[in-house]
Order: C-alpha cells, then sequence, then structure tokens
C-alpha cells in the first residue's frame, strides 16, 4: 500500500468517529421541557412545534396552487380567443352572393365555445370575506323589526304569505331570462340588473337560470329564524340550472360575473357568508332602507 493512501485513510476515520460523537451528544442530551402558561391565553414558555399552524399553511398552500392552476387555464383560454379573433380579422371578406355560401357577417360554429362553456365551471371563490365590503345584511331579525313576521306559523316548507303589509307589494312577473315571484321594488331593481347582463354579455344572460325567489319559510334545521326568501327579497340564481354545492367555498364562473352586476345594484351576495351561498342573492339592508324611506316597500 503507498504511503499517501495510510492518511487519507486515518483521516477519514476520524471524521467519522467525531461525526459518531456528535450524534451520541445530541440522542443523549436531556429534552428540553416545553412549558404552558396557566392563564387564559395559554401562551408558550418554550419552543413547541404549532400543528394546527402547519396544517393551516398546508391547506392554503393546496388552495393558492389550485388558484395558480385555474388562472393559468384561464391564460391559456383568453390567449386562444385572441387567436382567433386575430384570425378573423385576418380573414378574406368574402364577396361571394347566397347559393350556398356563408353570407357576409354570417358566422359558422366550427364547434363549442370554450369560453362560453366556462361560464358553468366550477371555480373558487377569490377573497370571499370582502365580496361585501360596505354593505350591510338585512337580516331576518331586522326585516321583521321592520315589517313584521311574513306570517305567524312558519315550517320548513314553503306557505303562502299572511303579511298585509308585504304581501300587498308582491307580485309575479318575468324578468330578464327568469320568472320570480317577488316584492315590486327587488323586481324593479332587478330588470335593470339583468339589463346590464344582456348588454354586456347576452351569452351568459341567456343561460341564466332560477332556483328560485319567494318562499315563505324557517331556515331549514333551524325552526324559529326566518329565512330571508320569506319577505320576497332574496333569489337563487345559476347557470344552466346546475345548482351550487353550498358552503364548498365554490361557485360557478358565470356567478361571479353576474355578483359584479348585481353588488353595484346594492345587491348582497351569499358568497360571503359564513356558510357559502353562492347561489343567493338578497337586497342589503342599505337598499331595503332607501326602499321604505322611498315608499315603496
Amino acid at each position: 500500500m503507498e504511503k499517501g493512501v495510510i492518511p487519507i485513510i486515518l483521516g477519514v476515520m476520524g471524521v467519522i468517529v467525531v461525526a459518531l460523537g456528535v450524534l451520541i451528544y445530541f440522542q443523549l442530551r436531556p429534552t428540553p421541557e416545553i412549558r404552558y402558561e396557566t392563564d387564559g391565553d395559554t401562551e408558550f414558555a418554550g419552543p413547541a412545534i404549532d400543528s394546527g399552524a402547519r396544517i393551516e399553511i398546508e391547506v392554503l398552500r393546496g388552495q393558492i396552487e389550485a388558484v395558480i392552476a385555474q388562472n393559468e387555464a384561464m391564460n391559456s383560454k383568453i390567449a386562444e380567443l385572441e387567436n382567433r379573433i386575430q384570425n378573423i380579422s385576418r380573414a378574406p371578406t368574402s364577396t361571394a352572393p347566397q347559393g350556398g355560401q356563408q353570407e357576409q357577417g354570417e358566422f359558422i360554429s366550427d364547434g363549442g365555445n370554450d369560453i362560453i362553456d366556462a361560464y358553468a365551471q366550477t371555480v373558487l371563490i377569490a377573497n370571499r370575506r370582502n365580496l361585501n365590503k360596505g354593505m350591510k345584511i338585512a337580516s331576518p331579525s331586522y326585516l321583521e323589526g321592520v315589517f313584521g313576521k311574513p306570517r305567524a306559523n312558519m315550517t320548513s316548507e314553503c306557505q303562502s304569505m299572511t303579511n298585509t303589509r308585504l304581501k300587498a307589494k308582491l307580485k309575479t312577473a318575468r324578468v330578464g331570462p327568469i320568472r320570480v315571484t317577488m316584492q315590486q321594488p327587488a323586481l324593479d331593481s332587478l330588470t335593470r340588473v339583468f339589463e346590464k347582463i344582456k348588454d354586456t354579455d347576452p351569452d351568459l344572460y341567456e343561460r341564466i337560470n332560477t332556483a328560485g325567489a319567494l318562499c315563505v319559510r324557517h331556515i331549514r334545521g333551524a325552526p324559529g329564524r326566518t329565512s330571508t326568501h320569506a319577505f320576497g327579497l332574496s333569489l337563487d340564481l345559476n347557470i344552466d340550472g346546475k345548482l351550487d354545492r353550498l358552503g364548498d367555498g365554490k361557485t360557478q364562473l358565470g356567478l361571479t360575473i353576474i355578483a359584479d352586476f348585481f353588488r353595484t345594484e346594492g345587491w348582497y351576495w351569499g358568497a360571503g357568508f359564513s356558510r357559502e351561498d353562492s347561489m343567493h342573492f338578497e337586497a342589503s339592508r342599505d337598499l331595503v332602507e332607501k326602499w321604505v324611506a322611498d315608499g315603496v316597500l
């Protein structure tokens, strides 16, 4: 064996011995005691791993990754739409007469439209707690204080309204793409909302559906608490008749677009409730107070 190899071997062995010594020290040293304060705040007096915080971090990370993925998918669809628009603008205009040929300005579909089809897709609701920022909710207790109960005795099933003041303003009418029974000022407000949606996005307008409006009952599972639907001041909407899943923090893409028009008009979106209900739209307290002050409700 060459003389130069021996020092190398000895050096390696020395490093191994030192590493083993350090490892044994950390294994045998006493574990630091973790203390807890005994007061109501339960503050830590020593180092500890917050498992709850770790779980929340991982959940948030998963949500962020999901939002990023959805954003990338939407950007891809937008880029595809821009390419289509550019191709259309570059295409030569046909001056050929009728007789089987496409007329000038006529659109011939070559398949599904990814952008339009996306209206019914489910997406995460961004910044959910601040969706109705600046608006006050017209709670059932507030509405009962102003108008009284819609009906003396309510069950979990829809019944007729007996409150004379509220009943006098009820009307069944077609507003935009839906037909509902609600208070007259609410119907007038909805008419304005749907007119703006139709002017801005006629494809989305045609796909709006309703899951109901007036329903005089108490909140299902909570006898004694009146549903806001019982006053004729709220309604449930969806895209293509597909009902939203309650409390999952998600909604249809089309509803996120619709919500902007409702918010501008003064309607409160149920996606911001502690238990998310994104199909639900109701007149805000500010809006109800205005109607009462104007004498229309």
